[in-house]
């Protein structure tokens, strides 16, 4: 099982904004996708209210790492203490996975992982990413990708304002 913060990563990077795709578009996608990270078990069924929680949990937490306000649904967890204690689910099945990925966050805000979750700074695409940078400084995904389509859109405006300010100093010497 992934750590906490790939956790709450995955789990944002369940809707694809650049393709407009949704790996929890049903109920019954939202109980694979527990169930295929053991937050779920075979015979869990989710229904339309919690894919409701679900989307509310994914989109909050996505407003969260991006640094704006946010509200998150309420999922009941419980301390059970022990050498290290560990928040766990008070409900079972889908809501219990999805209370787990609620634990992921307090996990990943304990072992500084939650620092170094953020959103791409593309707007386009706002896909969640965990920053291994050394000084945690990256801004997108992928540089190869957004960080390659940010640079270039700076690039050519650079290029419009530089060509747009030659052109018009050019006019004001034709004249003399």
């Amino acid at each position: 099982m992934a750590g906490p913060a790939e956790l709450v990563r995955d789990f944002v990077n369940t809707y694809d904004l650049d393709r407009d795709t949704d790996e929890l578009s049903s109920p019954a996608e939202l109980a694979l996708w527990l169930r295929e990270r053991g937050l779920a078990g075979a015979g869990d069924r989710a229904g339309e209210e919690e894919l409701a929680i679900a989307l509310a949990l994914r989109e909050g937490l996505r407003a969260a790492l991006s640094r704006l306000p946010y509200k998150l649904p309420v999922l009941p967890l419980k301390v059970v203490a022990g050498d290290t204690p560990v928040l766990v689910p008070i409900e079972e099945g889908v809501r219990g996975g999805l209370a787990m990925i609620s634990a992921a966050v307090v996990a990943a805000r304990a072992d500084g992982g939650w620092e170094r979750l953020k959103v791409c700074g593309e707007v386009g695409c706002q896909w969640a990413f965990v920053d291994s940078s050394k000084n945690r400084s990256r801004s997108w995904c992928s540089m190869r990708v957004c960080g390659n389509r940010a640079k270039t859109r700076a690039y050519r405006a650079r290029r419009q304002v530089a060509s747009g300010s030659r052109h018009r100093q050019g006019s004001i010497t034709d004249t003399v």
